[in-house]
């Protein structure tokens, strides 16, 4: 099975990066944020440049997620995070869309183009908000977590971009 790539240009250049790519600089404690933050690249990055992938220096990034997954997964791919283009903004935070989609918000913008991306309800599990939230896990508790982590990432990375992130706002 070919994995599916994440397309963007360096100065002309193409690169492409797989999941597992990202997860290999990611590391491993937090996969279901780097396949949020894969699908919100596979979304968003043909909205912003149609005629082709988009010069990974020039994306800018502001986000109401706060994993260290996803911030990876936009720093291996576009570099923002080193180059101040990558922000976590709370006032992005979605909060009637309650405590499992209000912070699955991403505002990607890209040679004057903007698009706004939000997590389509259902992908997200109350278990998984719940036990993340929780300080002071037992190790059955971790052992869980760490199951609903790759559990959401293989179930998100099987669907396409647009069956995740809908489209909430873009300025063209």
């Amino acid at each position: 099975m070919n994995e599916a790539k994440i397309e963007v240009l360096e100065d002309g250049k193409p690169l492409a990066y797989g999941f597992a790519d990202i997860m290999h600089y990611h590391g491993f404690g937090f996969p279901g944020g780097v396949a949020h933050a894969f699908k919100v690249m596979e979304r968003a990055f043909p909205l912003l440049s149609v005629d082709g992938p988009p010069e990974r220096r020039e994306i800018s990034i502001r986000t109401a997620f706060r994993g260290p997954g996803g911030r990876d997964a936009f720093e291996m791919v576009t570099r923002a995070l080193t180059e101040g283009r990558y922000s976590v903004d709370p006032s992005l935070d979605r909060t009637e869309r309650g405590d499992i989609l209000a912070r699955y918000v991403f505002e990607l913008s890209y040679r004057g183009r903007t698009v706004t991306l939000q997590l389509r309800d259902g992908h997200v599990r109350e278990e998984f908000i719940t036990l993340g939230r929780k300080t002071n896990r037992t190790p059955a508790e971790e052992e869980r977590l760490a199951w609903l982590k790759l559990e959401m990432a293989d179930r998100l990375l099987a669907l396409p971009p647009e069956a995740v992130y809908e489209e909430a706002t873009a300025r063209f």
